[in-house]
């Protein structure tokens, strides 16, 4: 998946993670009522989605079942590795400094990257 996916286009790829195949409505039942999107927009974003290959979908009778292409996980590996490259200079280490200056770290969070470099050592 080449083109980049908007925010909107986002909330509708984390419906279809939790769950696929589904059709258009049954996405845009799942899709935080919050946003307030009627049935017309979530099929716009569906068609948005299909267009960039993010997305697939197949006949069922008079309606389309729709599927993700990416997985959650390579999304937010690139989504991540995207960030770190555009605002830290491809460089983690200055990120959680940047965290931490501003005590955004709890001490749980710091529990967890000591475990997770001590696993990394091993």
């Amino acid at each position: 998946m080449a083109e980049r996916i908007s925010d909107a286009e986002h909330a509708v790829m984390e419906v279809l993670w939790d769950e696929a195949p589904l059709t258009a409505q049954d996405v845009s039942d799942r899709v935080d009522p919050a946003r307030g999107w009627s049935a017309n927009t979530v099929k716009t974003l569906l068609g948005r989605l299909l267009s960039k290959n993010a997305i697939a979908h197949e006949a069922d009778g008079r309606r389309y079942l729709y599927r993700p292409l990416v997985a959650r996980g390579d999304y937010v590996t690139g989504e991540s590795r995207r960030l770190i490259d555009r605002l830290f200079g491809g460089k983690l280490t200055p990120l959680v400094a940047h965290l931490a200056e501003r005590d955004e770290l709890s001490a749980a969070d710091i529990a967890e990257i000591e475990a997770l470099l001590r696993e990394l050592k091993s």
